[in-house]
């Protein structure tokens, strides 16, 4: 039996997998529309709002809140996106498939009673897929994963470290939630699948965004089902909707 079957109670780690925002190096796949500057506003808005719903998702001691981060030096410009509770763990190099891999462990590693990861593109993440998420790792030895309407998974959650689930997956293809399904079938492990939600990273899905925060009904979501605030995105987003226009009036 190992720590984390004999201590049920102890708290599943969360963690945003980011890169701190950076004008040119942030969701470069926005600009156009965009430009770099806004892209990394942009960027730094996705990380506040989603650290707010990882927040609300760890109270009561549910769970950790971390940012798995990079680069190394912009400690300071992220924590100000970020919740007091939340703590800071760098990313190794490697492979973003390595990467990924070298958090869970980690956070494994150091009594947690599993490790869920989020990519920091969907500011809207609904909290009870999270909480469902974080219930559903505490609950057995299983991939927990929240696919992406891009074919990718908008998180992945383990209690215990499969290193296979990360080997040789075509990062950033419509094939990596359907390859890491198949993975953890081939190993026997069981998986939990969340309700679909999406990713922002290209011009399409920003146009998704917009029309969600403007109350639009998002065609895949289940009724039930409603997106976080967002409140610093919708803030953003709003105030550059409102500087365009003015500029066409002139």
């Amino acid at each position: 039996m190992t720590h984390r079957d004999s201590a049920p109670d102890l708290p599943v780690a969360v963690a945003i997998f980011c890169k701190t925002p950076a004008a040119g190096l942030s969701k470069t796949r926005l600009s156009p529309p965009l430009r770099p500057e806004e892209c990394s506003a942009l960027s730094a808005c996705f990380i506040s709002d989603l650290a707010v719903t990882v927040d609300a998702a760890c109270a009561h001691g549910n769970g950790a809140p971390f940012a798995a981060y990079t680069p190394v030096g912009t400690e300071a410009k992220l924590r100000d996106l970020l919740p007091p509770r939340f703590q800071l763990l760098l990313q190794c190099d490697g492979t973003f498939g390595e990467r990924l891999f070298a958090v869970v462990a980690q956070l494994l590693r150091v009594g947690h009673r599993g490790a869920i990861l989020l990519n920091a593109d969907s500011p809207t993440l609904p909290l009870p897929i999270l909480r469902s998420a974080i219930a559903a790792v505490r609950s057995r030895d299983c991939v927990v994963l929240g696919p992406s309407i891009d074919g990718g998974y908008t998180l992945i959650g383990l209690s215990r470290a499969h290193a296979r689930l990360f080997e040789d997956i075509p990062w950033s293809t419509p094939d990596v939630h359907r390859l890491t399904s198949e993975r953890a079938s081939q190993i026997g492990l069981p998986i939990v699948n969340l309700p679909c939600w999406y990713d922002v990273d290209d011009a399409h899905s920003l146009e998704l965004l917009e029309a969600e925060l403007a109350g639009k009904r998002l065609p895949f979501a289940e009724l039930a089902l409603a997106g976080a605030p967002a409140t610093a995105t919708r803030r953003f987003l709003q105030s550059r909707q409102a500087a365009t226009r003015e500029a066409v009036s002139w």
